[in-house]
């Protein structure tokens, strides 16, 4: 039984040919309405979720399938204190497929444990993201045609952002990648990133507070939200959170094909008179996420030998 906890569960290959498997998917849509008939995916986010949860709904509706699930822990048995093998024990009892949210690290792997179908991580805690991680690499594979030779700025908090993390576990193996990383050094990317994936792969990174001053090298832009609640004081804070708004003054510089993305949701980090800009493709990219997902639930029924 094969599941997907992080992107480093498939191979390289495995993952570009999910990725053409949704370009095919956004291009026959139709072709792909009752692939899923009869076959069911239970949705378990122990934490809230809007676009995650609603676009594996989606995902799955769109394939012909059926959905069942909560979309809360306190909704569950959970609040009773069922612990997660007992439930994912159960559910997989009654569903082909589970989708899987949790506040605490690890808690997809322990799911995958005891689980008799598949298992795919939407989420646990701050240590990846991967269903987040393909939307993001569709998109880019969308938007620039390969996943190669490009310059990626991450921008914001870059500490805790579990999209940040897996995304670049993911690209760092994709020939002649570069990252800048822009953040306060308060939410500056953890050692372990720097250490274990990009240096690790001789991937090269440039780490600044200044948005404006890289941005004529940047392919890709990826913002995240900088939270007040990580800063040791409201001076720093107030220090620093104009310096990480994207506005239309910082894209000045800006290459004209620069892909803007945003895992969302977005609270002032991205003015919305960038949303007119040809060069934001973050509403773009949450659409991508029920293609991706799509993709991802043929796949892993196909490797469970469910279907054909």
């Amino acid at each position: 039984m094969r599941h997907l906890l992080d992107t480093t569960d498939l191979s390289v290959s495995e993952i570009d040919d999910i990725i053409a498997l949704a370009d095919d998917i956004i291009e026959n849509k139709k072709a792909y309405s009752k692939i899923c008939e009869g076959k069911q995916l239970a949705t378990l986010f122990f934490e809230p979720s809007t676009r995650t949860r609603l676009s594996f709904e989606s995902a799955m509706l769109s394939l012909g399938g059926s959905v069942l699930g909560f979309s809360e822990a306190n909704t569950s048995s959970a609040s009773k204190g069922e612990t997660v093998e007992d439930t994912v024990r159960v559910v997989s009892g009654y569903a082909d497929i589970i989708a899987m949210r949790h506040p605490v690290e690890g808690a997809p792997k322990v799911a995958s444990s005891a689980s008799l179908v598949p298992v795919i991580n939407a989420g646990d805690g701050g240590h990846s993201h991967p269903t987040q991680t393909m939307t993001d690499l569709l998109t880019i594979h969308r938007e620039k045609g390969r996943l190669s030779n490009l310059t990626i700025g991450l921008c914001g908090d870059l500490k805790f952002g579990r999209t940040v993390h897996s995304l670049v576990k993911a690209m760092c193996r994709y020939p002649d990648i570069s990252f800048v990383l822009i953040s306060p050094k308060e939410l500056s990317v953890p050692d372990y990133i720097k250490t274990d994936y990009l240096e690790a792969n001789g991937i090269p990174y440039f780490e600044t507070e200044k948005m404006e001053d890289v941005m004529p090298q940047l392919d890709i832009l990826y913002m995240t939200r900088v939270q007040r609640e990580r800063f040791f004081s409201e001076d720093e804070y107030l220090k620093h959170k104009d310096a990480f708004i994207l506005d239309n003054s910082k894209l000045k510089n800006a290459k004209s094909d620069l892909t803007v993305m945003h895992p969302l949701p977005r609270v002032n980090e991205i003015a919305k008179e960038v949303d007119s800009d040809s060069r934001a493709r973050y509403f773009e990219q949450a659409r991508n996420g029920k293609f991706i997902r799509m993709a991802l639930i043929i796949t892993l029924l196909r490797w469970a030998g469910e279907l054909d």
